[in-house]
């Protein structure tokens, strides 16, 4: 079998010119959904099988707050915000995993991620001039590790192995990340990420519902405490999802850190959504319910996931911003805030601009039509 019948061919999402000449061309996969699931626009194939990697966070985080886990040991929702994050390493990141990891009774330790350079260039630069080596506790994913070790304690499983595939922590990890996605445990594949956890593969649309899902929870506990009889029908599974997003909405800096693009988009976005990263080009977006949504097509909350076939994460966050244009979500000057983003400059040492990022992002609806 060959891979194209595997994976059918991407098009081409996005065009590195230098000059007039083509320097890269990008592949990439879209998939917008709205709160039902519903596939309201593609590019390329929507049901590509998607290693999702650290955009799955926020499922694996649902995981362990469904253990009891944040009460148990009394963590805040910025610790929780720091289970969803591909964090850049700084002080504040490292210190709150230290905290986690005292306040569920373990050690750096008993982490089982390694350290490595962190994905901040200002942070990187402080640690050649003092010569520091990271420890597990640097790693971007520390926060979600913290979190698995206190889901073990708190379903009374062992905290050596948490990190394996058959351990009693994952196997309910692996079911919550079925069921949020709406699919049958067998349908959702796994392998290992780079933070040393499982980490799913499951059809890119999938990862749009999840999104979406967030999004729709926190409309739907809104909605319910501005009752004057709040509504007994929030489940759950929903006040769940919906106190996720409130935390990574509301500590945008601790879900990815100072400059990088899923701070500066919860940021500029105060709120409307939340977006995460997954290593090797993927991103994933939840947009609560307002006009553009359902100008867009949606009933209710907007999910997009996106794909990019080479890994390439500058040219996923310009077509992440791409998509924010088409779909004509925000405001022009929230969507400008990522300009640098969306547009990056192309200079050589001598600050000469030498090139420019062009899109031939054309979303399909439902039917296949252009939009």
């Amino acid at each position: 079998m060959s891979l194209h019948e595997i994976a059918p061919i991407a098009p081409i999402a996005a065009t590195v010119y230098r000059g007039d000449s083509i320097e890269n061309t990008h592949l990439a996969h879209v998939a917008i959904v709205d709160a039902s699931g519903r596939l309201l626009a593609s590019f390329g194939d929507p049901s590509r099988m998607t290693l999702a990697r650290s955009a799955a966070k926020p499922a694996q985080a649902l995981a362990v707050l469904e253990t009891g886990a944040l009460e148990r040991f009394g963590f805040d929702e910025a610790d929780l915000a720091l289970m969803c994050a591909s964090h850049s390493s700084e002080p504040r990141h490292i210190e709150r995993t230290r905290q986690m990891l005292a306040k569920a009774q373990a050690s750096e330790a008993d982490l089982r991620c390694g350290g490595h350079p962190p994905l901040s260039d200002a942070v990187y630069v402080d640690w050649l001039k003092r010569d520091f080596k990271p420890g597990a506790v640097c790693s971007n994913c520390s926060g979600k590790h913290a979190g698995m070790l206190a889901g073990a304690r708190s379903i009374g499983a062992a905290i050596e192995g948490y990190e394996l595939p058959g351990h009693p922590l994952q196997v309910r990890v692996k079911h919550t990340v079925a069921q949020v996605c709406d699919l049958p445990d067998e349908a959702v594949q796994w392998a290992t990420d780079g933070c040393n956890l499982p980490t799913p593969a499951f059809p890119l649309d999938r990862l749009a519902r999840l999104f979406a899902k967030l999004a729709a929870s926190q409309d739907a506990v809104e909605q319910s405490e501005s009752q004057s009889q709040p509504s007994q029908s929030i489940t759950p599974r929903t006040a769940a999802l919906a106190r996720i997003y409130r935390a990574m909405a509301a500590y945008p800096e601790l879900v990815g850190g100072e400059g990088r693009f899923c701070t500066e988009l919860m940021r500029a976005f105060d709120g409307a959504l939340i977006g995460k990263v997954g290593a090797d080009g993927s991103y994933a977006i939840g947009v609560r319910a307002s006009r553009q949504t359902e100008k867009a097509g949606a009933n209710g909350a907007l999910g997009i996931a996106v794909k990019v076939e080479d890994g390439n994460v500058g040219i996923l966050y310009a077509v992440a911003a791409e998509l924010l244009r088409l779909l004509d979500i925000g405001t022009a000057e929230q969507r400008a805030a990522l300009a640098s983003f969306h547009a990056p400059r192309m200079l050589n040492t001598m600050g000469v601009e030498i090139g420019r990022l062009a899109f031939s992002v054309a979303l399909k609806d439902a039917t296949g039509r252009t939009q």
